[in-house]
């Protein structure tokens, strides 16, 4: 496999949304995110989905020119419609609004309204954390995971993700979930590649437990704990459908497909500034919360201490066709 550094991951990408009909700035924040997926192992959420985003850009289906549109009626309430638009550039719009008011009211509400797919969510609650802001964040997705006891899919993979700031600008620890058992591209990834899932991923399209991708990919996903998963599972959809008034998972068109209408996702998240609570006494708790942990042997903080390497290992067919859309 071809080792690429991340750097040229990064202007490809940009290259390729631009020449496809991106604007600059925006691409930018979008190559940004690939980058750092890519970075973070998160093949899923990286130059995986850039064909993709190319030929959405080409269709209209991701609208590639809009200015996000930040309103803050409330002190602790901001809101930014993303206009069909991408997720990265609207919340980089909304970014500095939402941590002016964490840091005023000690606590906001952020809700991201009307865009494409976030693909990776925790790119975004990091953010908050380098800034000093514990956030937790949550979105919904195309509908693959059935309620317990039915059969028909009505949930997506709906991930919630959350960062903790360690008090020097960096991240204390970090996660982003899918609850469901797995995230979907796992399966598309081993469907691709002609593998077996494991039992507990997946049923088929009769609701039996499978191996096969193909079967699951025609079934459903499970709920990760089953009625536990499932109860986030619903909590997310609210936060991230309900309160911004984007759609629900149920609606959501297949995220991948050329053509179509817009993705209309959303995203909320609660961000807090520890200082407006326990102070100083937040960091040296949460010292003494790592310190029991990483005492024991072989236990460690979700995402804590991650170094991002300068290279990645690509699969040669994958960097063949990102460079070939990137290339005029």
């Amino acid at each position: 496999m071809p080792t690429v550094t991340l750097d040229a991951v990064e202007s490809a990408s940009r290259r390729a949304l631009e020449r496809h009909g991106c604007r600059p700035d925006i691409a930018a924040h979008v190559a940004d995110a690939v980058r750092v997926a890519e970075g973070n192992g998160n093949r899923i959420c990286g130059l995986y989905y850039l064909e993709s985003y190319c030929r959405q850009l080409e269709t209209g289906r991701i609208a590639g020119d809009v200015d996000p549109v930040v309103t803050v009626d409330r002190p602790g309430a901001v809101r930014v419609d993303g206009r069909l638009g991408f997720a990265q550039s609207a919340f980089a719009a909304a970014l500095p609004h939402a941590v002016a008011a964490a840091r005023a009211n000690g606590i906001c509400g952020l809700s991201v309204e009307h865009t494409h797919t976030c693909t990776s969510l925790g790119y975004f609650t990091e953010q908050f954390a380098r800034e000093g802001l514990l956030a937790i964040g949550a979105t919904n997705a195309t509908p693959r995971v059935a309620p317990p006891g039915g059969s028909t899919a009505v949930l997506g993979t709906n991930p919630f993700a959350m960062a903790v700031p360690d008090g020097d600008g960096g991240i204390a620890f970090q996660f982003d979930f899918s609850t469901s058992a797995v995230a979907l591209g796992k399966i598309t990834m081993a469907a691709a590649a002609g593998e077996e899932i494991p039992l507990g991923w997946a049923v088929d399209a009769d609701g039996n437990p499978t191996t096969d991708p193909d079967a699951a990919l025609a079934g459903s996903l499970v709920s990760a704990g089953g009625y536990k998963g499932y109860g986030l599972g619903l909590m997310v959809e609210v936060l991230a459908a309900c309160l911004t008034g984007s759609r629900l998972s149920v609606d959501v068109p297949p995220l991948k497909a050329p053509e179509g209408p817009p993705h209309d996702l959303g995203q909320f998240y609660v961000v807090i500034d520890p200082a407006g609570y326990s102070g100083d006494g937040f960091a040296e708790r949460l010292t003494a919360l790592a310190a029991s942990i990483a005492e024991q042997p072989g236990a460690r903080l979700p995402g804590a201490n991650r170094a991002v390497p300068d290279t990645v290992d690509l699969e040669p067919d994958l960097w063949e066709a990102t460079q070939a859309l990137a290339t005029d």
